[in-house]
């Protein structure tokens, strides 16, 4: 389950009751984050110790839903990341706008030499 930014909302609203385009990003990338981002976008997003948010592949939405269609890898800490809840789906892979956001099912310490990974199927956005 993940929420929609506040950023998304007004897009989506602005495309489909107001006649204003929305361009929809080539490639979305998954962010982790320390902090809850919210709506708004104010959380704290990892940095530091080799961090990059990764892209992110998604299947067809089914009832509402899409999962990602492959696994994703971000690269080896090389610093500690923190204590990482939750994540971001961004339309950038530095800046940009976030999209959805969510808590993960169980926070994960990252340290030095840790790789954290969404296994294939692991990561899923669903509208209600």
């Amino acid at each position: 389950m993940a929420a929609m930014s506040n950023y998304l909302e007004n897009a989506l609203i602005n495309a489909t009751l107001r006649n204003t385009s929305y361009t929809t990003p080539s490639t979305v990338y998954v962010g982790l984050y320390t902090t809850d981002p919210t709506d708004a976008n104010t959380g704290t997003e990892v940095t530091g110790g080799s961090y990059a948010r990764q892209a992110a592949t998604f299947g067809a939405p089914s009832n509402g839903a899409s999962t990602i269609s492959a696994a994703i890898e971000f690269p080896q800490a090389s610093a500690s990341w923190g204590t990482v809840a939750y994540f971001g789906i961004l339309d950038a892979s530095t800046s940009g706008n976030l999209l959805y956001h969510g808590a993960l099912t169980a926070s994960k310490t990252i340290d030095t030499g840790d790789v954290f990974k969404f296994a294939s199927s692991a990561l899923t956005v669903t509208l209600a």
